[in-house]
């Protein structure tokens, strides 16, 4: 049962001195009853150490190395969109931020510009970003595999280099391919296709799913490739598969809906990843992770960066396209928000584990 809040003590306690001091006791009596959190609300994730650090200051968190470049925030904004009447404010907010901020950037596909130039403002952020930040294009394993098929992977080479981009993010999305209307259907296993990539160019790859994540066998392949990393795409953000599924018809919805929930959480990915580590040892080629899929806040991405065992930043992509639509104001206080909390998050807590 709750204590009752003794009113008198917060009373006598305002400072007459202290202009604010009516208002916000007044405030601290009427809010009492609605601020008390249970212990079955608590976050079990947590140790909460409140002596061993003053208030971080902005800008706080330590630079470090990733992806070849110094990263000033954790946080990667994950590819979103690309070709829609929205591409061009949305990209070109996102990299703002990124500027602003220090964090890296992965674009949606770029598969348009495969063909012609016409969108290609719409991508064009290196600008913005600057030249210190990752930024990364992305193809489908499905356009790649056409590529490889037609002996036209230079193209690929011609894509990063027009977007000034560090690398390329591969997608590997065969549920959603197979539940597309429009979708591709792949004629190789795609990691005969990424490895085909990394024989014929020199260019640093991030392979990724596409919102259900990837098992064990997946995982434990693609750590022994020398990739630049690997980016879960886990369950619980945007399911690709489910969205293009609920674009089909009836039938379609109706036969293939459980494989929407076929998948892996970025918690899950994160102790698979730590098994392989171990199992892998000095077979281990790829050592760093973007950790993306459901992950809905900074305390979410905070401990599982904590939690895996290796170099490993979070990825984001609705939480940032919700902010990225409108005015580059509202996104970059979204943003400044989250990295706050960051800091906060470094100095007073410490992960359980």
């Amino acid at each position: 049962m709750s204590k009752p809040i003794n009113t008198t003590v917060l009373e006598k306690s305002i400072d007459p001195n202290d202009p604010t001091a009516v208002s916000r006791k007044k405030d601290h009596i009427e809010l009492a009853f609605k601020s008390q959190v249970g212990a079955d609300a608590l976050d079990p994730r947590f140790y909460y150490e409140p002596l061993f650090a003053a208030h971080p200051e902005k800008g706080s968190w330590p630079a470090f190395s990733f992806l070849g470049k110094t990263m000033r925030a954790p946080v990667w904004v994950s590819s979103m969109t690309g070709g829609t009447d929205w591409a061009n404010t949305i990209n070109h907010n996102l990299a703002k931020a990124c500027g602003a901020f220090g964090m890296g950037m992965g674009l949606g596909s770029c598969r348009a510009l495969l063909h012609n130039d016409d969108h290609l403002a719409d991508f064009d952020v290196r600008d913005h970003i600057g030249d210190d930040l990752p930024l990364f294009a992305n193809l489908g394993i499905a356009q790649i595999e056409e590529l490889i098929e037609e002996n036209e992977t230079y193209k690929i080479a011609e894509l990063v280099d027009k977007l000034r981009a560090d690398g390329l993010i591969i997608h590997v999305n065969p549920f959603q391919e197979w539940l597309q209307p429009e979708g591709d259907r792949f004629k190789k296993p795609p990691i005969e296709t990424i490895s085909t990539v990394l024989e014929q160019l020199d260019i640093a790859v991030i392979v990724k799913e596409v919102g259900q994540g990837m098992g064990k066998e997946s995982l434990k392949a693609l750590l022994q490739m020398p990739l630049a990393a690997v980016d879960f795409a886990a369950s619980g953000g945007t399911n690709f598969a489910k969205l293009e599924l609920l674009r089909s018809n009836e039938q379609k919805q109706a036969i293939y809906r459980e494989l929407a929930h076929v998948g892996h959480s970025a918690v899950d990915m994160v102790n698979i990843t730590n098994e392989v580590i171990v199992e892998l040892g000095d077979r281990m080629a790829c050592e760093q992770i973007i950790i993306s899929g459901g992950v809905s806040s900074f305390l979410d991405g905070y401990y599982l960066i904590n939690q895996i065992q290796v170099p490993a930043i979070y990825g984001q992509a609705s939480a940032f396209l919700k902010h990225a639509r409108g005015s580059y104001e509202v996104l970059h206080a979204h943003v400044e928000a989250q990295i706050r909390g960051l800091e906060l998050a470094k100095a007073y807590l410490r992960v359980r584990q």
